[in-house]
């Protein structure tokens, strides 16, 4: 597969800076949902090989291409929303919100954008939205890998906070183990009351 099949496409019109927009947190119970939007040189000499959908690939070979990423990139930027906010606005509009944050604040403005997924009518311009684009398209792999190791290293860290739960491991999504220990000590303030209200009653224990 050409992962620089859609960036050609652009780089043909004459499009010099092309954004790739992911997102990673969509479904876990506890934990940010967090979107990143990276402009990549495109130039066969600075292509970082290997990169691809961020949960195809080991996490330490993540924690290294994203190092990588980060240090070849044009601009980055990454954009949180919390537990709090998911809950308020739900996921969808805080996915929207974020990924439109994450481009507007680049500090290039890039010519096109590639966003992951189906058509969420963000408020861009030049965007296109490409299903499953973390694995097709080598801007929003690169985005997908820069996000998942960002939101990885944060659950590792809030596991420091909030032992018990297993964040470490699971990185908030729900596994048994996640749900058995809401079950048995209720939430914390990382946890999304409305992902987790078909198992926990709402009081505190």
């Amino acid at each position: 597969m050409d992962k620089l099949e859609y960036e050609r496409k652009y780089l043909a019109k004459g499009c010099k800076y092309i954004a790739g927009v992911d997102e990673v947190g969509r479904g876990p119970l506890a934990g940010p949902v967090v979107c990143c939007a990276v402009i990549m040189p495109l130039g066969d000499e600075n292509i970082i090989a290997g990169v691809d959908d961020s949960k195809k690939i080991s996490e330490k070979k993540r924690e290294l291409l994203a190092e990588k990423i980060k240090q070849k990139a044009v601009a980055y930027v990454i954009a949180q929303s919390e537990a709090e906010e998911i809950d308020e606005i739900n996921i969808l509009n805080c996915v929207k919100k974020r990924m439109t944050e994450a481009v507007k604040n680049l500090s290039v403005k890039p010519d096109a954008i590639l966003i992951d997924g189906n058509d969420t009518h963000l408020d861009l311009e030049n965007a296109e939205y490409v299903v499953k684009g973390d694995g097709k398209s080598y801007t929003v792999g690169c985005a997908s890998i820069v996000a998942k190791v960002y939101r990885d290293n944060l659950m590792k860290e809030y596991a420091k906070e909030f032992p018990g739960y297993g964040f470490e491991k699971h990185k908030g999504y729900g596994t048994k183990v996640h749900i058995d220990k809401i079950k048995e000590t209720g939430p914390c303030r990382l946890h999304r009351k409305t992902f987790i209200k078909n198992f926990w009653d709402g009081q505190e224990k």
